[in-house]
């Protein structure tokens, strides 16, 4: 089987094309390489012995994305790739509705064309909005998100369910995961963001690097262990191996079917500041701000239902994961 990964020189994407290769699986990535860097290729193969096809494409290339269909026996597609940038997406809500929703489009068109009707979809937690409580579970609504980003979720979610009411031939599994950190432990690939960090932990791997002089913690007046607000993280490899057992899966998997990806419990921000510290033997400056507009005060997984149907559950503890992104981050102070 090949299995195309949209967004497969991301973050999450070039972590689960390694476990695909180390399952022997065939993966062509496709990229624009607009939020990553090709050095990932070089670094897959380092890690894998194994060297992905890979296609520099822009999925609203419908064309481009037509030529990948023709030179590969694809059979399954992970789509990853998508603008994910929450602050970006508020200041620019049109370049994240015509990129994240047009590109799915295209996508599931060309899929369609050549008779490839196996898609997991990377969603997120987002979809849940402010109002649900925690431990949020599948079937809660998802009619409201705090940003555009969210929404293109929203919406794409909305049109993979239509077209499963509407045509049996479609396997689909919706991901809805939390807050990936953690790397490779390796340290050869990792989280490597563009600008300012809008994701907690490279915040504070680029603080503990010497790159930035200090962490901002938005609130610490929320009703919490601590007064800071509660994620739930989740190690980026234990997140791919959930990916990877979609595959697994889904021929097993007509319809639609969506599942949390997350450990299933919450940490607080001063928490994961903390456990940092102590796995890395660092002290980690940071200073107490007002809260953001937007922020909820808890948000973890119900992961009962992923459990249940597809015998997956996270492997590695927080203290795991923060050694992980501290390799990564002091292996390449600067990124790739």
């Amino acid at each position: 089987m090949a299995v195309l990964v949209t967004g497969g020189t991301g973050y999450i994407g070039s972590h689960t094309v390694v476990e695909l290769l180390e399952l022997d699986y065939k993966v062509v990535i496709v990229d624009d390489l607009s939020n990553s860097d090709d050095k990932v290729l070089d670094r897959i193969a380092n890690i894998s012995g194994k060297t992905p096809r890979f296609y520099r494409v822009d999925l609203k290339d419908k064309q481009a994305l037509r030529k990948i269909f023709q030179e590969n026996n694809v059979e399954a597609v992970i789509h990853f790739a998508g603008y994910k940038a929450v602050g970006e997406s508020v200041s620019n809500p049109l370049k994240y509705y015509e990129n994240n929703i047009l590109s799915s489009i295209n996508l599931i068109q060309v899929m369609n064309e050549f008779n490839v009707f196996n898609l997991v979809f990377s969603s997120s937690a987002t979809v849940y909005g402010m109002n649900n409580p925690s431990p949020l579970k599948e079937e809660y609504p998802t009619n409201e998100a705090n940003n555009p980003y969210g929404y293109t979720k929203i919406v794409i979610e909305n049109l993979l369910n239509d077209i499963s009411n509407t045509d049996s031939r479609w396997h689909i599994i919706i991901f809805r995961y939390f807050n990936p950190i953690g790397a490779h432990q390796s340290g050869l690939i990792g989280e490597d963001p563009k600008g300012i960090p809008n994701n907690l932990m490279p915040y504070i791997t680029q603080v503990a690097v010497g790159k930035r002089e200090k962490l901002s913690v938005f609130g610490d007046d929320y009703e919490t262990t601590d007064g800071t607000g509660v994620r739930d993280y989740i190690h980026v490899v234990d997140l791919s191996k959930g990916h990877v057992r979609g595959i697994q899966k889904i021929n097993q998997m007509p319809g639609l079917h969506t599942y949390n990806l997350g450990t299933g419990s919450g940490v607080s921000v001063l928490e994961l500041v903390n456990a940092f510290e102590k796995a890395n033997n660092l002290v980690i400056n940071y200073q107490i701000c007002s809260r953001r507009a937007g922020d909820v005060a808890i948000n973890y997984a119900d992961v009962s239902k992923v459990k249940r149907e597809l015998n997956w559950e996270t492997e590695k503890e927080l203290i795991e994961m923060c050694r992980d992104s501290w390799n990564w981050q002091k292996q390449n102070p600067n990124g790739y």
